[in-house]
């Protein structure tokens, strides 16, 4: 093997030219082609609404639940609007379970809620059961077996397995020809492990497409997406720290099992809200570790160092603190949850700031704000929380000197070219010289810039493959939260609305603050570029963030997070 890689890196320099060149213009247009053929399903399927049940009020008139949760009530914003005046804005919660059965909640209404005549909080409903809401009688009628088969019909199927298959294989012949121009340009004694970290990407794409494959799952479009921003991520790589290829692949392969965990465990809504405790101490745990056991790099002790490893715990409770932001309807309804909740992300905001990585801090506040908007509505709530943002920012910078040093280099690195604005002022400059479509593989200067693999990733890449491909590269992130935000209107339960949108929203921001960073649109905080920068707990919360993405995708045979029954019908999750 050894020798096989040595003849790579003595082909003849004009040859090696020739094809680098070729693919300068090949490269951005095979990713264009494949990303094409993977984004359009993403961005096109149908919308409507699944019907599980309905309300049948004795005019006649047929009100359909098209959700597991509905809010009933006179307010707009209800799922089931009912313009009387003696019923609540919010007056009541209807619930459906994964057996087929259906409760109902009074959400703190005047009036209250009736079963029967009686009055109730919460109970548990049958066929024949009388509700009254507001003097209004009505009856539930679930949908009946011959519905229920129809309406799993409209669903949009996912991409069929032969589609799937020929993705892959336009991603695998990607992976390949990037590989091949590293290992033409590295040592012989790094070259091992540039395969090695392509090669695994290579096989993990295809044992989960296998897997998806055998359980009949075959659409494999975020996933396509998600393999394309990693193999990009072993470039920079290969091109600043060829070493490390390998434990990103290692990283990748744990984000995998963590992604597939979480996948079983977003089959069962009840699984969830038990696990949900066990969450949020696992998030709040991890920090208070790396309060007392932390190492401090760079101004921030946010890092544990176990050996040979260097563990970022925050980034692992970012995924608990979107398991616990994520609520069911009847959680939403009750006051007190969303307290708990707010005084759990004070903690989590307090912690960090401790720790002095007010660069995550910021990332968890956009979470909460993300959850805060989803689960309230409330403009007026995100407006004073914004506010309180603004007053700790500055009591912030006044403490941690570091946080104001890189406040005071925004949009002045050009006046300390050499110092505070090195970075920022190098990677202008590669990306200028890299222009549309990159110098080739190995041929950048980024490679000596410190972190050109993980906080400026962006310049190395633009740098050596193209603004083009960088560009398709954000897209990619984009993609993610425009398809989160299309599968809400068809959203199970608001739980998987709510997390897949702040996962995805998680993963937008830190995009938006690693590149607007580097092109000194904004400061840079030092936040990584999800799936592409090096960093193993990075990928690794990539990767669980993406979990939620894939659990609220509701077309048919699309996810592995959505049971099917024995017969291939999409079951009544």
């Amino acid at each position: 093997m050894d020798s096989w890689f040595a003849s790579i890196a003595q082909m003849d320099r004009t040859f090696v030219y020739v094809f680098q060149g070729i693919l300068r213009y090949f490269v951005p247009a095979l990713a264009a082609f494949i990303l094409l053929r993977t984004v359009r399903p993403l961005l096109t399927f149908r919308r409507e609404p699944e019907i599980w049940a309905w309300l049948c009020l004795t005019n006649g008139k047929m009100l359909p639940l098209t959700h597991w949760e509905n809010m009933v009530g006179r307010s707009k914003r209800s799922d089931v609007v009912i313009d009387v005046p003696t019923i609540s804005r919010t007056h009541a919660v209807l619930t459906r379970y994964d057996d087929g059965s259906w409760t109902i909640a009074d959400a703190g209404s005047k009036s209250g809620v009736f079963v029967n005549g009686e009055k109730i909080d919460i109970c548990a409903l049958e066929p024949e059961d009388i509700i009254t809401i507001g003097g209004i009688p009505m009856k539930l009628k679930p949908r009946s077996r011959e519905q229920e088969i129809t309406l799993s019909q409209l669903r949009t199927k996912a991409a069929n397995p032969v589609v799937s298959v020929m993705n892959t294989l336009l991603l695998t012949a990607l992976q390949m020809l990037i590989c091949f121009s590293y290992l033409m340009t590295a040592k012989v004694e790094v070259a091992g492990s540039i395969f090695a970290g392509f090669a695994g990407i290579v096989v993990c794409q295809w044992l989960l497409l296998g897997f998806y494959l055998f359980i009949r799952k075959p659409s494999f479009e975020l996933e396509t997406i998600v393999f394309f921003l990693c193999t990009l991520g072993m470039a920079a790589i290969s091109a600043v720290k060829p070493g490390e290829t390998v434990k990103q692949l290692i990283a990748m392969v744990m984000g995998l099992g963590l992604f597939l965990s979480l996948g079983w465990i977003l089959r069962d809504l009840e699984r969830v809200k038990k696990l949900r405790y066990y969450a949020a101490a696992a998030g709040i745990l991890l920090l208070i570790i790396t309060l007392v056991f932390g190492k401090e790099y760079h101004g921030a002790k946010n890092w544990l160092i176990i050996g040979s490893l260097s563990i970022q715990p925050s980034e692992l409770s970012k995924v608990c603190f979107v398991f616990i932001g994520a609520a069911t309807m009847d959680q939403i309804v009750n006051k007190k949850n969303l307290i708990l909740f707010i005084g759990y992300t004070l903690a989590i905001c307090a912690c960090l700031a401790v720790m002095n990585d007010f660069g995550t801090a910021l990332i968890f506040f956009v979470a909460f704000l993300l959850i805060a908007y989803l689960r309230s509505g409330s403009v007026g709530t995100i407006a004073l929380a914004c506010t309180s943002l603004g007053f700790a920012g500055v009591i912030a910078l006044k403490i941690a000197p570091h946080a104001l040093r890189r406040f005071t280099s925004w949009r002045h690195i050009w006046e300390d070219p050499l110092n505070t604005g090195y970075q920022q002022t190098r990677s202008l400059m590669c990306i200028a010289s890299g222009g549309l479509l990159g110098l080739g593989a190995g041929n950048g200067f980024m490679k000596n810039v410190f972190a050109g693999d993980s906080d400026v990733v962006f310049a190395t890449l633009s740098e050596e493959w193209g603004l083009l491909i960088c560009l398709m590269m954000v897209a990619c992130i984009i993609v993610f939260g425009l398809f989160s935000v299309r599968t809400a209107a068809m959203g199970r339960s608001s739980f998987y609305t709510i997390g897949s949108c702040t996962a995805a929203g998680i993963l937008l921001v830190q995009t938006m603050f690693n590149v607007l960073g580097t092109l000194d649109v904004l400061p840079l905080t030092g936040v990584t570029l999800p799936f592409v920068s090096n960093g193993g707990s990075s990928m690794i919360c990539a990767w669980g963030l993406m979990a939620f993405v894939k659990a609220a995708d509701t077309r048919q045979d699309a996810s592995f997070a959505v049971r099917q029954s024995q017969e291939g019908r999409p079951e009544d999750e």
